[in-house]
């Protein structure tokens, strides 16, 4: 029998009946779902007139690139600041100023006269979008608990998977009509919604008695705590790797599949989208299974387990047998599966872990994730982009590694962060 830990956690009532029940439910996390939808649209709705950016604004196509980069640093560094933030401030304030913010920066891009203004606009624009992001996942904490937490988790992470898919479709739409400054105005405008829908629909979820006093430094130590615990970093670290996983996916796929074994753009895009459909399912299957009372912890380590057979039949098949569509295409669906059941899991344990600093454990889990993805999505480019290769190495190292922070750090097998266990001081 297992001792248990301080990772473990009850299903409690709320104290403070923060708990909202029925339509208000369903509403309140669309909207959030919304607010963590926004970055990764701000992030590829513009990719589609990278060509015409470089034009208007005379610059180099990696200039033009290099405001992405700036805009997922900002992210990065939004998240490990207004998370740990929140918690001693509370919530609404953050992102009722996240969302104006990410109104103002949307339209800063739009004008923007030339690419370094640009670029400072956009880093910018990341950390206002990383409020709704960070602090979406953080009120879930604040207001939910037991076997609803995961199922909310899983409908963040759905969110997730088909933001990216649709941005680039949407952003298409929009240059067919007008320009790429177009595109920041749209999202200018999404701003503007989200910010009426957080003032409606998303009162504050962390009252003044749960906040953590000591000003801004104790907010911070917390996040310092949170980085000590074992437990608590190993489920970080698997979110995180298998992010660079994924990340590695989304940017080498489209070179694999289209310069590699031909097919049309379109083709493409409706390879990508299916392989989107099947993490959507697995996000769904883990809702449903979550909710029936399985294990959070098994159904993390399945989907893990599913990963890791995807890439390493990706790897083999590359090996002994070469470069074929459907075997690339199968072994990528497998992957990218498993990654569906790993986020919901992962999210919903990490937070469940970090429940004494919501805000600061999201921005752990939220900005490790993007940052590791960032370092892993050039990665492709770098060791040639001729082969699939390196695309199925790459991924096959993030996944493996995130398997050894599972076993090694985070232990599922002690039962971290299962709603039904009680609540104990330890690592």
């Amino acid at each position: 029998m297992v001792a248990p830990s301080s990772s473990r956690i009850a299903t409690v009532p709320d104290p403070a009946g923060l708990v909202p029940s029925g339509r208000t439910v369903a509403v309140l996390v669309a909207v959030l779902g919304a607010l963590t939808a926004v970055a990764p649209l701000a992030t590829d709705m513009y990719v589609p007139g990278f060509p015409s950016m470089g034009d208007a604004l005379g610059a180099s196509s990696s200039a033009v690139q290099l405001t992405m980069t700036a805009f997922l640093a900002g992210l990065v560094v939004g998240q490990l600041i207004i998370g740990p933030l929140s918690d001693g401030l509370g919530r609404r304030r953050l992102l009722i100023s996240g969302a104006a913010g990410f109104v103002l920066l949307s339209l800063a891009c739009a004008v923007a006269p030339n690419v370094a203004v640009l670029t400072g606009a956009r880093f910018l624009q990341g950390v206002a979008g990383a409020a709704g992001m960070v602090l979406a996942r953080a009120v879930l904490t604040d207001r939910f608990h037991g076997a609803e937490l995961p199922r909310h988790f899983a409908v963040l992470s759905q969110v997730m998977g088909v933001a990216p898919i649709a941005a680039p479709v949407l952003g298409g739409a929009i240059l067919s009509v007008a320009t790429w400054r177009a595109v920041f105005a749209v999202l200018a405008v999404l701003g503007v919604l989200l910010l009426l829908a957080v003032l409606r629909a998303v009162p504050e979820s962390l009252p003044p008695e749960r906040r953590h006093g000591g000003g801004v430094a104790s907010t911070f130590r917390a996040m310092g705590s949170l980085l000590a615990r074992r437990t608590f970093m190993g489920y970080v670290l698997v979110i995180a790797l298998v992010s660079a996983a994924l990340f590695t996916y989304i940017s080498g796929s489209s070179f694999v599949f289209e310069n590699l074994h031909g097919v049309s753009s379109t083709t493409y895009s409706l390879i990508f989208a299916t392989n989107a459909v099947g993490m959507l399912v697995a996000g769904a299957v883990f809702s449903r299974l979550a909710g029936r009372g399985v294990r959070l912890n098994t159904l993390l380590t399945a989907g893990v387990g599913i990963s890791l057979v995807g890439a390493l039949a990706q790897v083999v098949q590359v090996m002994a047998v070469g470069e074929t569509l459907v075997g690339t295409w199968i072994t990528l669906f497998v992957t990218v599966t498993g990654i569906g059941l790993v986020f919901p899991g992962g999210m919903s344990i990490g937070q469940a872990v970090g429940r004494a600093a919501p805000g600061a454990a999201s921005a752990l889990l939220g900005g490790l994730q993007f940052l590791f993805g960032a370092l892993a999505s050039p990665l492709v480019g770098v060791f040639g982009e001729d082969s699939s290769r390196p695309m199925a190495l790459i991924m096959l190292i993030a996944v493996a590694a995130a398997g050894l922070a599972l076993v090694g750090l985070a232990r599922p097998w002690q039962g971290h962060g299962e709603p039904d266990r009680p609540t104990v001081r330890g690592r």
